[in-house]
């Protein structure tokens, strides 16, 4: 099992290793559509492809490393460069593998935040998606990602309080999607 320290155990979570890689995997797999965005707008850029493998490596049994850190850390640093070059969807794309990255890293506390890890990757891809196609409702997105949650990681999700509100257009997207699952 994957725990904090004593100090956090009134509300710890319960969530093993396996879980966690079915989360990771689910992330990854919804951050892969928003990557063609990216690339096209940053075809010498590998650094948002390199989180989403980076995630899927995990969740396909590797270990939880720096390696996976340094990965998210990095495709953080492309999708503020795109923010800065005025490049919306594809800054939306970094964060969508972002986001992957950061699923390994769910953690195992009953905070309304830490639904972020578990859809944050679709949401961001659902945004990526819709700026690049001009569409306000990425529901095609949503119900692919809807889809490719697998009972495990709907398990882990009703783990978790509801996600919070905040979070602009994201955050909304991370709420929709949240109440799909549940």
């Amino acid at each position: 099992m994957v725990r904090h320290d004593a100090t956090v155990a009134d509300d710890a979570i319960e969530l093993s290793m396996a879980e966690l890689r079915e989360v990771a995997g689910y992330a990854s797999a919804c951050a892969q559509p928003a990557l063609t965005i990216f690339e096209g707008a940053f075809p010498a850029d590998p650094r948002p492809r390199a989180a989403i493998d980076a995630a899927q490596a995990f969740a396909d049994g590797a270990e939880r490393s720096k390696h996976i850190r340094d990965c998210a850390w990095a495709a953080q640093r492309a999708a503020q460069e795109a923010r800065d070059t005025g490049k919306a969807a594809a800054s939306e794309a970094a964060r969508a593998a972002l986001a992957a990255a950061g699923a390994a890293y769910l953690h195992p506390l009953a905070k309304a935040t830490q639904v972020k890890h578990i859809l944050g990757a679709a949401a961001h891809a659902a945004r990526a998606l819709e700026l690049a196609t001009g569409e306000e409702h990425p529901a095609e997105h949503l119900a692919r990602s809807r889809e490719l949650a697998n009972p495990v990681v709907v398990d882990v999700l009703r783990r978790f309080p509801p996600a919070p509100s905040g979070g602009a257009r994201p955050g909304e997207l991370i709420r929709r999607l949240d109440g799909l699952l549940r």
